[in-house]
């Protein structure tokens, strides 16, 4: 299984980020998908996750600002990121649950 994390960098307050998570060697349509953030210093928390049937959850700090979405037919989960804050700043990791997999993280930097 190999979960390959795209689109971080840096931004400023704000502003917006796509991330994008490929993911191979796993059926990937019915595989619950989420994203995960840690800050320095902090655990790794819960950002948002979908499932097989689009059915999505998120972390309350980022309701109304982040959403995930899935494309089956590219075996690829998204997260679009608006209204970005500086708290926001953390390492971004695609996870497939089932699978016990996860990606190797990509720097995400809110700051002017």
């Amino acid at each position: 299984v190999q979960l390959v994390e795209s689109g971080g960098g840096l931004v400023q307050p704000g502003g917006s980020l796509r991330l994008s998570c490929a993911a191979s060697g796993i059926i990937f349509s019915i595989n619950r998908m989420g994203w995960y953030r840690q800050a320095p210093g902090k655990e790794r928390e819960l950002v948002a996750h979908i499932d097989s049937i689009g059915i999505t959850n998120y972390a309350d700090s980022v309701k109304g600002r982040f959403t995930i979405s899935r494309d089956n037919a590219k075996n690829t989960v998204y997260l679009q990121m608006s209204s970005l804050e500086p708290e926001d700043t953390a390492v971004y990791y695609c996870n497939a649950p089932m699978t016990g997999s996860w990606g190797q993280g990509i720097q995400v930097t809110v700051s002017s």
